[in-house]
């Protein structure tokens, strides 16, 4: 009831819009990019879309490199773009969408997806996939499916999680490195090896301070780094099949947060008030002061520039031998307020993307992303761009078992109401039973308050 009544404002504030204004997307964004050298004849049948994207970094002039390759070969296409940082970027799109001012075609977080989906703010891209792209060629397009078969994007870039490793704190203590055998029991043991308190004492030792660590052996937090990993490869979750129903509340829930609280509580693996000491809580294994990490492909880019000595292997198997990697897709999404003719031409741009080996390739030299088309993943192009990690195969062996965040319309919320008694948990300021109940219900009044009403 509650998307019917979404859908009904969404199209109420565009038919407003319309009266008003015109088309949305003929308004400018902080840059603009221009083909000037249209001829008077295609500017006459000259097609313009807005193109919204999260920015930072040398990833800005590449896209508009490739923004205006794209007009050179799309003569009646002229793209204006809007772009800012990763936070303020989402928070002005919310706004945007509300008041039918949002571009006609984004780049979405891949979490978000199914976020602008059920609110009926992107459009169904189901049929334009099945007629123009092969499906086998991409990893991650399956990630925006939504569970009646139904595609809302197409990916821009992959993160996918794996295990980074400090090879020379390995070296150091003389424990070898991880294998693709290990379980989430074999880390524990390495890493207790691994954890040097302040006055350079191992767990094993006597007078070993906890509350004091120096060198921890895993770090972790979030969601996506952190304990989602754990808690699907003991065969638990956080959402059913529907992702309407909470299943928090299960054995196998249990299991993988007491081997958390036993690692966190030894000093093995850091808590949440153990990552209030750095400057982020990313920071930890590029500051070498932990010698593993969930991490996802971005994170590459910190430990290169930090200079580790590291590689990566795919996450450790659970109890049972399942093992799970999470995955974000993020992706191109065509917003459902624009016009035909402009949708068509977004398509256009989203088809240049995903399809052209040349795009892929030089958006993957950034190293910010795996490739979504299998051909350039699997190539030179990515697996040897640069001297480390050695091991980037292990990225792609591990969509054999990635599986998407249990996204859905309320995601930020239920996330976040979790996250506050996971930490109440990890903290033992809670009984882990009592936490993962609390948690059970109050995931559940979100996932209710949003479908049922």
């Amino acid at each position: 009831m509650k998307k019917k009544i979404l859908t009904a404002f969404l199209s109420f504030v565009f038919i407003t819009g319309l009266l008003l204004a015109g088309c949305s997307s003929n308004s400018t964004g902080e840059n603009t990019t221009s083909n000037e050298n249209d001829t008077e004849n295609a500017n006459e049948e000259q097609v313009t879309i807005n193109l919204g994207y999260y920015s930072g970094g040398k990833s800005d002039e590449k896209m508009q490199e490739l923004i205006n390759r794209f007009m050179e070969q799309h003569p009646n296409i002229k793209v204006t773009t809007q772009s800012s940082p990763y936070g303020q970027f989402f928070q002005k799109l919310d706004t945007q969408i509300a008041a039918d001012e949002a571009p006609d075609v984004w780049l979405s977080d891949g979490v978000l997806v199914m976020k602008y989906a059920e609110r009926g703010a992107i459009k169904d891209l189901t049929e334009w996939i099945n007629r123009d792209l092969n499906k086998e060629d991409y990893y991650g397009l399956e990630s925006n499916q939504d569970t009646d078969g139904k595609y809302w994007g197409v990916p821009q870039g992959i993160q996918i999680g794996a295990l980074y490793y400090n090879k020379d704190l390995f070296d150091k203590a003389g424990v070898e490195y991880p294998s693709e055998d290990w379980t989430w029991e074999d880390l524990k043991e390495a890493a207790a090896k691994l954890t040097i308190d302040a006055s350079d004492k191992k767990p094993s030792e006597e007078g070993f301070n906890s509350e004091n660590i120096k060198q921890f052996g895993l770090t972790f937090f979030s969601i996506t780094e952190g304990w989602f990993s754990v808690l699907k490869s003991y065969g638990g979750g956080i959402l059913d099949e529907s992702l309407n129903n909470s299943i928090i509340n299960s054995e196998e829930n249990k299991q993988a947060f007491e081997w958390m609280v036993d690692g966190m509580s030894k000093g093995i693996i850091t808590d949440p008030a153990d990552l209030n000491s750095f400057q982020s809580p990313m920071a930890v294994f590029p500051s070498g002061s932990a010698a593993m990490r969930i991490g996802i492909y971005a994170r590459v880019l910190a430990a290169n520039e930090a200079g580790l000595n590291y590689d990566v292997t795919v996450l450790p198997k659970g109890p049972d031998g399942e093992r799970f990697s999470p995955v974000i897709t993020n992706s191109w999404v065509i917003n459902e307020s624009t016009s035909d003719k402009k949708a068509e031409a977004a398509w256009e741009w989203v088809k240049y993307w995903s399809t052209e080996d040349e795009v892929q390739k030089e958006w993957a030299e950034l190293g910010e992303a795996v490739p979504v088309k299998k051909s350039v993943a699997q190539s030179d192009t990515f697996l040897n761009s640069t001297d480390k990690p050695e091991n980037k195969q292990a990225f792609l062996e591990s969509f054999d078992f990635a599986g998407g965040l249990d996204t859905n319309a309320v995601w930020s919320e239920w996330v976040a109401k979790f996250n506050e008694h996971a930490r109440r948990a990890f903290l033992e300021e809670q009984p882990i039973e009592e936490a993962l109940e609390n948690a059970d219900k109050d995931v559940q009044k979100i996932l209710t308050d949003f479908y049922n009403e």
